[in-house]
This record gives structure tokens, C-alpha cells and sequence, in this order.
């Protein structure tokens, strides 16, 4: 294998990752929204996490307050999951669910400290709400 050959595949496939990595992020999101949609469609009760993909929070917002968002509210529904701890050891664990009516009471009120979350919090309210 000649130089030549390995610079134009090395260059080729770093133009591969520039076209592609800029919209996966996006496609990554809007694919987890979609399915989050989905399943609170079911009419089923959901975790937190997932009613908040549901109406529009970005998954990795979602994902970090989740936990402070489902604090001192009593689930609707319990189910048990089970986690990947180091190797391959696994634990199951608790995990609260809500169904719609619970999950819209707690978005009405809760708002995160921080300010831009907390503005996208009031927004996906007010279009819960509508």
C-alpha cells in the first residue's frame, strides 16, 4: 500500500465523520422523542424520564432531572428493572411510574434552578397544558 492511497482513504473517512457527526446528535434526539411519544401514547404509566422526552425536553435535560422531578411525588405505579453494575453484574432495582395526570400536576409546578432548564420546563408545561 502506497502513501497516496493511505492519505485518500484517511481523507475520505474524515470527511465521512464531518458529514455525519454534526446531525447525529439531532437524529439521536429526535428519535428518542419519538419513541418516548409512542410510549406514553400507550396510555400506560411511564418513568419520569420518559414523560419528559415526551413533550420536548432534550434527552440529556431529561435525563438529568429526572430524578429531582419524580422527588416526594408518589407514583402511580411501581415495576421492577434491572441495571448493569460493573462486569457483568446485574441489580434490580425499583423504579417509579406515572401515568399522564400525575406526570402533567408535577410539571405544573416543578421548575429546576437552573434558569434555561427552567424556561424550557415552563414551556413544555404551557404546551402540555393546551
Amino acid at each position: 500500500m502506497n502513501a497516496k492511497a493511505r492519505t485518500a482513504r484517511q481523507t475520505l473517512r474524515q470527511r465521512a465523520i464531518d458529514f455525519r457527526a454534526p446531525g447525529k446528535a439531532a437524529r439521536t434526539a429526535a428519535s428518542a422523542t419519538r419513541k418516548a411519544r409512542r410510549k406514553v401514547a400507550t396510555g400506560t404509566p411511564q418513568t419520569a424520564r420518559t414523560h419528559l422526552l415526551a413533550v420536548g425536553i432534550a434527552p440529556d435535560v431529561a435525563k438529568r432531572f429526572a430524578g429531582a422531578f419524580s422527588t416526594r411525588v408518589q407514583p402511580t405505579a411501581t415495576a421492577r428493572a434491572a441495571i448493569a453494575l460493573k462486569g457483568r453484574v446485574r441489580k434490580s432495582v425499583v423504579v417509579k411510574l406515572y401515568d399522564l395526570a400525575a406526570f402533567a400536576a408535577r410539571l405544573a409546578v416543578y421548575r429546576p434552578k437552573d434558569r434555561a432548564a427552567a424556561a424550557r420546563f415552563e414551556q413544555a408545561a404551557h404546551r402540555l397544558a393546551a
